[in-house]
């Protein structure tokens, strides 16, 4: 089958799908205290009903311009009903949306490619499904298709069977090779807190690599190695 090569790999590990929830959530949260003079956000079970009431909307707005939202007694007996179009959706995430993006940037900056040498983009995980992540894809992309043949929830699962199934020597796939690369620098703290790294970012795994690191007082007879990411 061939040999497959990460060239780069980037993302923002502070940012997924529970932060579009949590904007709407805050939203809802203002409209009931504007409805009903009630502040449900220090009621840890009215936030929680909210949050996968959000979810739901969330899921809906990919495939429809508009959805409900109906929370029999949210809290304190009161009933909360409201609707949310995908464009209040996307007015509230917007500055989310734009930081999808950043890694997109960062990637190709790091792989060294031009986003014109790019035959596919392939939608990975259930956020790619949200209608404006795919708009500000392809037209970074310059109209490009995006490819949404695989599903975007299985794909990563899918892909770590295939990588364990090669580190396995499993016989199906022994004409597979992966080169992957670390998505983070890795190294240890060093005694003025900072950081000393050992493998870059992007470098290709696996990897062995060697420094030199002293005590810092005389007759020391121990050390603490913190490895930091």
């Amino acid at each position: 089958m061939g040999v497959f090569e990460v060239k780069a790999v980037a993302g923002d590990t502070h940012l997924g799908g529970e932060d579009f929830d949590n904007r709407m959530v805050n939203h809802f949260v203002e409209e009931f205290k504007r409805k009903h003079e009630k502040d449900i956000s220090g009621n840890p079970r009215a936030l929680r009903r909210s949050r996968t009431a959000c979810e739901r909307a969330k899921r809906s707005l990919s495939s429809t311009t508009h959805t409900t939202i109906e929370i029999d007694s949210l809290y304190e007996g009161l009933d909360f009903y409201t609707t949310i179009t995908r464009d209040t959706f996307e007015e509230l995430n917007m500055d989310l949306f734009m930081k999808c993006m950043e890694p997109v940037h960062k990637c190709l900056r790091d792989a060294e490619m031009d986003k014109s040498s790019i035959h596919d983009v392939v939608l990975v995980g259930g956020s790619t499904r949200i209608p404006k992540v795919q708009s500000m894809l392809q037209d970074f992309f310059n109209g490009k298709d995006l490819c949404k043949s695989i599903n975007p929830d299985e794909a990563i699962a899918y892909g770590a069977a295939v990588q364990a199934a090669i580190l396995s020597h499993c016989e199906n796939l022994e004409d597979i090779l992966l080169l992957d690369v670390t998505p983070h620098s890795l190294g240890v703290e060093t005694s003025t807190g900072d950081m000393a790294v050992f493998i870059p970012r992007n470098t290709c795994i696996p990897k062995i690599q060697s420094d030199v690191h002293t005590t810092i007082e005389d007759d020391q007879d121990n050390v603490l190695i913190q490895v930091k990411v």
